[in-house]
């Protein structure tokens, strides 16, 4: 019986695939910013940078680990296709 060798990925795809998973966590970032004691200006400024930061993030490592894994995880986190998976797992059990 044989067996497959694991594929190993290169590196730039697992750099591309930390890049795309910290955007998320950089996007989250912005929601506690408004608790901070800081000043207004200073929250504005820091909420922006963050939401700007996140996107480049996210397009540096899309590039590197490809536009077809890109687009599966961008797709997966989208909000407005979480309804259609339980519509369409719930049409599968009946």
């Amino acid at each position: 019986m044989q067996t497959t060798p694991a594929v190993k990925k290169p590196l730039l795809y697992k750099i591309g695939m930390f890049l795309i998973i910290s955007s998320f966590i950089i996007w989250v970032t912005p929601l506690g910013i408004p608790f901070l004691p800081l000043s207004s200006k200073t929250k504005v400024i820091s909420i922006t940078s963050f939401l700007v930061l996140a996107e480049v993030t996210f397009w540096l490592g899309a590039i590197m680990v490809g536009k077809e894994v890109a687009g599966k995880i961008r797709k997966y986190f989208n909000p407005k296709n979480w309804r259609k998976k339980e519509k369409h797992e719930n049409e599968n059990e009946a």
